[in-house]
């Protein structure tokens, strides 16, 4: 039995037209699942493996996390702007273990009211939005006091060699990855932002068989505050 999904939208609202990359969608889908073997799903599957109550997945790309939240989540409410991968995302949908609402959106704008949610996950997201500072104080806007943000990206290397090389590529990468920063301290930006980091580890992740192994980075934050009583 599944949870399958409350409301869905992939030819209905469309997301926002400066955030459609159709080259980038198609060429993402094809490769998601080879990445997904190789490792992407277990270390999606640890990132979710305590989350629970009323979840938001910004960046939802093609659903691939779906089936891997517990049953301690009620209910996700699953954001993607590009339109071509939300309707992957919608479909999946339909055969998760937990009720998904997928959404038209953007993660600088989420649609939830303030304190309204247990926990957020960004998966491979930070890395592409345009700037993390105003999509941290959305996350940290609809958490709840002591709610998790939940976060598996890939970051700056930690060799100046490599670091250097990631900088250089930066400007293209972008272009021709929907948006990519390869070179992001995603680890202190989420500081900066004013969550209280719980945990992190890295580790080097390559995400197809000719790509480099690039460093990544999987952890759980806490938006400040003190939970309320139930």
């Amino acid at each position: 039995m599944t949870g399958g999904s409350q409301e869905t939208d992939p030819a209905g609202e469309r997301g926002p037209a400066e955030l459609q990359h159709p080259r980038f969608a198609r060429a993402y889908a094809r490769v998601v699942g080879e990445m997904n073997r190789r490792g992407a799903t277990e270390h999606r599957r640890e990132l979710m493996g305590g989350l629970r109550g009323f979840v938001v997945e910004i960046g939802a790309g093609d659903g691939s996390s779906f089936a891997l939240y517990p049953p301690a989540v009620t209910h996700v409410l699953a954001i993607e702007p590009d339109d071509y991968l939300r309707g992957i995302a919608a479909a999946r949908a339909a055969s998760a273990p937990v009720p998904v609402t997928v959404r038209a959106g953007a993660a600088e704008h989420i649609p939830a009211a303030d304190a309204s949610v247990d926990a957020v996950v960004s998966s491979l997201v930070l890395c592409s939005v345009s700037e993390q500072a105003p999509v941290l104080a959305e996350i940290r806007r609809v958490l709840r006091p002591g709610g998790t943000l939940a976060f598996y990206e890939h970051v700056r290397s930690e060799n100046r060699l490599i670091a250097a090389v990631e900088d250089v590529l930066a400007p293209a990468w972008q272009r021709f990855a929907g948006g990519c920063h390869p070179n992001r301290d995603t680890v202190a930006a989420i500081g900066e932002a004013g969550f209280a980091p719980v945990g992190s580890r890295r580790f080097n992740f390559a995400v197809g068989p000719l790509s480099p192994a690039w460093a990544h980075v999987l952890g759980t934050a806490i938006s400040p505050g003190q939970p309320a009583e139930d």
